[in-house]
């Protein structure tokens, strides 16, 4: 049995279930109303299964594994297996997040991502790319200056998730119930913890009243440090392009609504991730990609962020901009759309300040 600290209980959950239904312990990082619930009431994750008309509704409490919730000054990332990393990334810059992140660096358990924006040190893994000159597209890139990078991974995230507005925060609504693509350690060590849990999420069966079920959302260990970068493709073809000028548009209209422009867009991503070392196996085609966006009637997380105020949202449009001119590379729909997304952050800051 792992233990296993995931700082995020909304997305981390998703993860969280696949390892408690594998018998290993969790512990969840989060705000303070939400450990309590989680505390009392376990949390709910509801997936489709394909051929099955109803979701299927996995409870932690009926889990073999153990689950726990707590702030940020309840744990110590020494006594964990493995760091999970569930945060959207302006987050780590928030009181007591940042000092326990800081906390993780220092105590050298691996930890693995599971956002959308790669944690800076994993940059470093990827020859050729000067991190460093990357720093403009995170919120506040200080707070990981303490990694190690050979101690940090990536998953692509490319499952789909959503807490149902109408339901408590314990509650998430798996949308798109792809897998956890992770790279390799560059430790062997820390590589077969990876494999080990890839192998007990792959020996999961769920006891629906039809009989035993496999559960989609599995954990996918690769040797190639290029896999997780498939997101990107995808997130500046279609998330970033559910950002408009007045406001916001589903995943699936922006990717279906000027499918050549969403393909142009794809296919220089898909590039940009080949010149620097990926190979096409380690990414994912844009007819595929398409046919899934088909799915994603809501908007994505980062337009609904900005919709709703924020003054920060994670910039992954910015961070594959920026690479791809180290590249000597520009597409003029992402020039444009980084820009409209700075326009529209330097509006709602400015609205926060006169409130």
């Amino acid at each position: 049995m792992a233990k296993i600290l995931i700082l995020g209980a909304s997305y981390g959950s998703l993860l969280a279930s696949k390892l408690l239904f594998a018998g290993h312990e969790v512990k969840l990082v989060c705000l303070p109303a939400e450990a309590d619930l989680i505390n009392a009431e376990g949390f709910r994750v509801r997936m489709p299964i394909r051929g099955r008309a109803e979701p299927v509704e996995i409870d932690s409490r009926k889990l073999p594994g153990k689950v726990s919730a707590g702030g940020t000054g309840d744990v110590n990332p020494a006594d964990y297996d493995l760091v999970g990393l569930a945060m959207q990334e302006p987050q780590y810059r928030s009181p007591g997040v940042r000092e326990l992140l800081s906390a993780v660096a220092k105590s050298r358990v691996p930890c693995m991502s599971i956002m959308n924006m790669p944690p800076l040190p994993y940059l470093r893994r990827i020859p050729g790319v000067d991190a460093d000159a990357l720093k403009a597209a995170y919120t506040d890139a200080s707070v990981w200056d303490d990694f190690d990078p050979a101690l940090l991974t990536l998953c692509s995230p490319d499952p789909q998730a959503i807490r149902p507005p109408d339901e408590k925060v314990n509650v998430l609504q798996v949308t798109l119930p792809t897998n956890f693509k992770v790279a390799r350690f560059n430790n062997n060590k820390h590589t077969e913890l990876l494999r080990q849990l890839e192998k007990d999420v792959d020996a999961v069966r769920f006891a629906a009243p039809e009989g035993p079920i496999e559960l989609p959302v599995k954990l996918r260990v690769s040797d190639s440090i290029f896999v997780p970068l498939a997101k990107w493709s995808m997130l500046l073809a279609g998330n970033y392009r559910c950002i408009t000028a007045d406001g916001m548009r589903t995943a699936q209209e922006a990717v279906h609504t000027d499918i050549a422009e969403s393909k142009s867009v794809y296919d220089f991503v898909y590039d940009v991730c080949l010149r620097l070392g990926a190979h096409p196996d380690d990414l994912v085609p844009f007819e595929k990609y398409a046919a899934a966006a088909q799915s994603l009637t809501r908007p994505a997380s980062a337009a609904r962020a900005l919709q709703n105020g924020a003054t920060n949202i994670e910039r992954a449009d910015k961070l594959v901009q920026l690479v791809a001119r180290q590249l000597g590379l520009r597409h003029p729909v992402i020039d444009r759309g980084v820009d409209l997304v700075d326009t529209r952050l330097h509006a709602n800051r400015e609205k926060a300040a006169k409130q």
